[in-house]
């Protein structure tokens, strides 16, 4: 056989390979991050960054729903982010933030 033939009818099978990020590429990167909760600042490490959001490896714990303020490498500027998913690791956590400040994402249906 030489490929797969999905049923059309098949929603499943058809969203899965007709899916698009809809924040952007990811591109790796490697950056010293700090997260503001609050009064607390936590240091991490990017581990791949987009316009929607950045995944980042943390040594103190966050938690699902938390918002910090985002700050990769030397930049002056912070965005504002929340904590979308945790992924527990032996020395640490791997988490996503998702970009609230709205920069980066797709415009909504009627600009585009």
């Amino acid at each position: 056989m030489r490929g797969a033939v999905t049923d059309p009818k098949d929603d499943d099978a058809a969203s899965k390979h007709n899916t698009r990020r809809a924040s952007g590429a990811r591109r790796e990167a490697s950056e010293r991050v700090l997260l503001r909760r609050g009064a607390e600042t936590i240091d991490g490490w990017t581990l791949n960054v987009s316009r929607g959001g950045v995944r980042v490896v943390v040594e103190e714990p966050l938690v699902e729903g938390d918002e910090v303020e985002v700050v990769v490498g030397d930049a002056a500027t912070s965005r504002p982010g929340r904590v979308v998913w945790i992924n527990e690791q032996a020395d640490g956590q791997i988490v996503g933030v998702q970009f609230l400040d709205g920069d980066g994402t797709l415009p909504p249906p009627s600009v585009r």
